[in-house]
């Protein structure tokens, strides 16, 4: 069994762009894949996309192909994306409130201050709070960003219940204005239990 990896390293990647482009349908059929069996909606404008190894190495990939900074690009890319990759005792997601009309869009997300202090996940009994990447991405006017990074903090015990075949895992948003929740389906559960140590 390989080793699951915590960490895109500099040899993990493909700088011969040619290669890459030959490649690139291929895995992007992969990853849409795999992404698809990582991704819920919960609410009508939010979309959490559970991140691990391969959704990383894909985005770095993909970033190096279209912004073609070469070698030069690689460290910032690595150090942009590889905290977004599960260690071990954690899930890693990004949410995404996708609204396509810009001024409903401005409208709804000054409605959601604070909405990344409110993400949570409960099963068995239990809750794991989301904890932003990035600090709170809440302007001081209230507006919050369309774009999230969290992360989801386990104890041995949560790792333990959120693993148990069957568990129902609630993944929801506790915000005044945004109170949405949706059930993880099983073969999300088991496909994210997959991301523990």
């Amino acid at each position: 069994m390989t080793a699951r990896k915590t960490a895109i390293a500099r040899a993990d990647l493909q700088l011969d762009m040619k290669a890459y482009a030959a490649e690139r349908k291929a895995r992007r059929a992969q990853v849409i894949a795999l992404k698809g069996r990582r991704q819920i909606a919960v609410g009508p404008h939010a979309t959490f996309s559970f991140e691990c190894y391969a959704t990383m190495l894909h985005q770095v990939q993909e970033m190096l192909f279209i912004e073609k900074g070469g070698e030069a690009q690689v460290a910032g890319e690595l150090e942009a994306y590889n905290p977004l990759i599960p260690q071990g005792r954690e899930l890693v997601a990004t949410v995404m409130f996708e609204i396509e009309d810009p001024a409903a869009r401005a409208r709804e997300l000054a409605k959601l201050g604070g909405i990344e202090r409110t993400i949570m996940l409960s099963f068995d009994g239990r809750t794991v709070a989301g904890v932003p990447e990035e600090g709170d991405k809440t302007t001081d006017e209230g507006k919050t960003s369309a774009v999230h990074f969290i992360k989801f903090a386990f104890s041995p015990e949560d790792i333990a219940a959120f693993r148990k075949s069957g568990a129902r895992v609630v993944l929801g948003f506790g915000h005044s204005n945004y109170g949405h929740m949706a059930v993880l389906p099983e073969a999300m559960r088991a496909e994210l239990a997959g991301d523990f140590a």
